[in-house]
C-alpha cells in the first residue's frame, strides 16, 4: 500500500529507531508478510545507528523511490554470504530488493549499478544492501517458468485446498518457510505427453491448451517473465554423461508413506517408462502408473482417508536426459516437496524450506549435475575435516586456512560429521499430497502429513557410489 509520507515527515539517522522502522515500512512492496518485512528493517536500521550517513542515504533512497542519488548502505557479509532473518536465509541484497521493490525478484536478477562500491558481486567485506544501487535484469540463462509469481499479488500459504484465495494479504502473518511455485501464467505449453498434443475434445478442461495455436513439441520453449518472452533450449542435449556407468535398469523407486509408516511394496519405475503417474485411483500398479489407492493400511485414520480422497489424478515425475528430474501436479489440489535443488535456487540452506506446487504447475526439482557437484564437495569437505582432527589429536594443531578452505564456514567436528546418510539424502525427494508441513502449517515434518512418497534417484545413488569409491568418508585414520 502506498503511503509515501510527506518529505517534511521524514525521519534522519537521529531519530529513534521506531520511527525510522515505521517510515520505512510504509515503502514496501508487500511480497513478505508484515512480521517478516519489521523484522528484516529493523536489523537493518539498528546495524545502521552507527554509520549516521548511510543510514540517512538509506532513509532517502526507499522515502523518495530512489529519485535522488544515494551512497551504498551497507553491512558485514557473514560467512556464507547470506543473511538469517526471522529464522530465514537469504542473500541480503536480495532481501532488502525484494522488500522494497520487487516481490517477485529471483536471486539471479540482480546486477548492481556502476558506482555502487560494495556490491554483492564485488566480495568485499561489506555489502550494499541499497535496492536502488541494482537494477533488475532477466537472464536468458535461466529458466523462469516455474518461477514467475502471479501479477495478481502474493499467493497466501494458508490453505491447502485453495488456489485464488487472495484476499487477505494482512493475515499471512507466517510467511515463513512455504516458497510457492504457480502454474505459469500464461503457462507456456510444454510438450510433455502425446495426449497433450491432441486437441481438447468437446468439453474436456483442458481449455487452456485450445488458447495456444501452436504447441512447441520440439526441445526448445519459451518462457515468458515480466512480459519477456525467452526461448529455452533444452541444454540437457548437449551434455556429455557425468559417468560411463550403464544407465541403471530403473529410474527411481517408489515407497508410499501414511504418516510415519510406509504402506505397500516400493514401486520400481523401469527406465524404459521416464514419465511416471502417482495418482489417487484403485486401479493394479504397473510400469508407468503408481495408483495410491488400492493400497491398504490397519493404521488408516479418517483423517489420512479424507487426505487420500483428494490425491485424484496426482502427479506426473519426468526423469530428463541423465537424471535431472520434473513435476507436473495433474491434482486438484498443491503437492508439497522437499528438494536441495528448489532450495538452493531460492537461495536457501539445503533443507530448508517447503515448496509448494500448484495444479498444472510443471517444474523441475531436481538437477543431476548440481547435486552431483555437491557430493563431491561434501565428501572432500568430510575427508579433509577428519584429517584435520585426526591431526589435531596427534597434535599437530593445523593453521586456521589448511582446512581445505572450509575451517571458518563450518566447525571442524560438524565436517567431519558428515556421513554416506548425509549424502544419500542428495539423491531423494519427498513430496506430500494435498497436506503441507513446517512453519506454515500445524505438521512440523513430513512424516506428520497423511499421504507422502519418498522418490530414490537411482542415476544419482549410482554417482554417489562412484563419489565414494574415490573418496571413502569412513573413520578417519590417524595420520603418521
Amino acid at each position: 500500500i502506498d503511503n509515501p509520507m510527506s518529505i517534511t515527515n521524514t525521519p534522519t539517522s537521529n531519530d529513534a529507531c521506531l520511527s525510522i522502522v515505521h517510515s520505512l515500512m510504509c515503502h514496501r512492496q508487500g511480497g513478505e508478510s508484515e512480521s517478516f518485512a519489521k523484522r528484516a528493517i529493523e536489523s537493518l536500521v539498528k546495524k545502521l545507528k552507527e554509520k549516521k550517513d548511510e543510514l540517512d542515504s538509506l532513509i532517502t533512497a526507499i522515502t523518495t523511490n530512489g529519485a535522488h542519488p544515494s551512497k551504498c548502505v551497507t553491512i558485514q557479509r557473514t560467512l556464507d554470504g547470506r543473511l538469517q532473518v526471522a529464522g530465514r536465509k537469504g542473500f541480503p541484497h536480495v532481501v532488502y530488493a525484494r522488500l522494497w521493490r520487487w516481490p517477485d525478484l529471483h536471486k539471479n536478477e540482480l546486477k548492481h549499478v556502476k558506482y555502487c562500491q560494495y556490491a554483492f558481486d564485488l566480495k568485499c567485506d561489506n555489502v550494499c544492501v541499497n535496492p536502488y544501487h541494482y537494477e533488475r535484469v532477466v537472464s536468458p540463462g535461466i529458466d523462469l517458468s516455474g518461477l514467475t509469481l502471479s501479477s495478481s499479488g502474493p499467493l497466501l500459504v494458508k490453505d491447502e485446498y485453495d488456489y485464488d484465495n487472495q484476499q487477505s494479504h494482512s493475515s499471512s502473518e507466517s510467511h515463513l518457510q512455504t516458497i510457492q511455485h504457480p502454474p505459469s501464467r500464461p503457462g507456456p505449453q510444454e510438450a510433455f505427453s502425446s495426449p497433450a498434443l491432441l486437441p481438447p475434445t468437446e468439453g474436456s478442461s483442458s481449455a487452456s491448451t485450445s488458447a495456444f495455436s501452436t504447441i512447441s513439441a520440439g526441445p526448445s520453449s519459451e518462457t515468458q517473465h515480466n512480459g519477456y518472452t525467452w526461448p529455452v533450449t533444452n541444454e540437457i542435449a548437449f551434455q556429455p554423461p557425468i559417468s560411463n556407468h550403464p544407465a541403471p535398469e530403473y529410474w527411481c523407486s517408489i515407497a508410499y508413506f501414511e504418516m510415519d509408516v510406509q504402506v505397500g511394496e516400493t514401486f520400481k519405475v523401469p527406465s524404459t517408462c521416464p514419465i511416471v503417474t502417482v495418482d489417487g485411483y484403485v486401479d493394479p500398479s504397473g510400469g508407468d502408473r503408481f495408483c495410491l489407492g488400492q493400497l491398504s493400511n490397519v493404521h488408516r485414520t479418517e483423517n489420512i482417508e479424507r487426505a487420500r480422497l483428494h490425491i485424484g489424478k496426482g502427479v506426473q515425475l519426468e526423469c530428463k536426459g541423465e537424471g535431472d528430474v520434473w513435476v507436473r501436479c495433474l491434482s486438484d489440489h498443491a503437492v508439497f516437496v522437499q528438494s536441495y535443488y528448489l532450495d538452493r535456487e531460492a537461495g536457501r540452506a539445503p533443507g530448508d524450506a517447503v515448496h509448494k506446487i500448484y495444479p498444472s504447475a510443471y517444474i523441475k526439482v531436481f538437477d543431476l549435475r548440481q547435486c552431483h557437484r555437491q557430493m563431491q564437495q561434501q565428501a572432500a569437505t568430510a575427508q579433509a575435516a577428519a584429517a584435520a582432527q585426526a591431526a589435531a589429536v596427534a597434535g599437530n594443531i593445523p593453521g586456521p586456512g589448511s582446512v581445505g578452505g572450509i575451517a571458518p564456514a563450518i566447525s571442524l567436528s560438524a565436517a567431519a560429521g558428515i556421513g554416506v546418510d548425509d549424502l544419500r539424502r542428495l539423491c531423494i525427494l519427498r513430496m506430500s499430497f494435498v497436506k503441507g508441513w513446517g512453519p506454515d502449517y500445524p505438521r512440523q515434518s513430513i512424516k506428520e502429513t497423511p499421504c507422502w512418497i519418498e522418490i530414490h534417484l537411482h542415476r544419482a545413488l549410482q554417482l554417489l557410489d562412484e563419489v565414494l569409491h574415490t573418496m571413502p568418508i569412513a573413520d578417519p585414520q590417524p595420520l603418521d
